[in-house]
């Protein structure tokens, strides 16, 4: 008893309050679930935000026979539209994060540098194990095609965004986007 008198007169010498790390702790954690009752109280039959699902289109990009080493395809995706340019590369056995094919080393990435838009075709480069993209001409971002396409230098600051693949038999098809395309809000242009 004589504890907590004392402990209210320091926090009242002093003007603060005087919890302890384990005291903060269970009253944050009361007042939290608190209001998360409150809140679902409040607004019954509030509706809920559902998940949207983008649906890329599935096309047809060229034929794993055809591919040569470290040789980039162009084509454009998910559309037609402004800052679609895009290629696939078999990058002569470099295992690569979202690789298809035998050795995992055929790859599609976005050719607009994600910092200010640049252009980087004709920008592929192995060197040694090592297989990137860039630099650009704007500002020197170079991108490691192996690790799914991370910034290693330059100023951009997201990976270039990977163009997801799907291998049916010997036909490469492109079903996907991992990142935003420069320049755009959504990938998916409206019709």
């Amino acid at each position: 008893m004589t504890d907590l008198r004392k402990k209210d007169e320091t926090a009242a010498e002093h003007g603060k309050c005087m919890l302890n790390r384990r005291e903060f702790l269970m009253y944050s954690g009361t007042a939290a679930a608190a209001a998360g009752t409150i809140s679902i109280s409040l607004f019954p039959g509030q509706p809920q935000a559902k998940a949207q699902v983008v649906g890329y289109p599935r096309k047809l990009i060229g034929k794993l026979s055809e591919l040569q080493d470290n040789k980039p395809v162009d084509f454009n995706y998910p559309d037609e539209g402004p800052n679609s340019q895009c290629f696939v590369v078999k990058m002569a056995g470099a295992k690569a994060g979202g690789g298809v094919g035998p050795k995992r080393d055929v790859v599609g990435f976005s050719y607009l540098c994600t910092h200010q838009g640049g252009f980087l075709n004709g920008k592929y480069q192995a060197v040694g194990d090592n297989r990137v993209l860039g630099q650009c001409p704007l500002h020197l971002s170079t991108y490691d095609l192996t690790r799914h396409g991370i910034i290693i230098s330059g100023q951009a600051y997201q990976s270039i965004p990977q163009v997801l693949l799907e291998l049916d038999g010997d036909d490469i098809y492109a079903v996907g986007m991992m990142g935003l395309l420069f320049g755009r809000n959504q990938n998916l242009m409206e019709s």
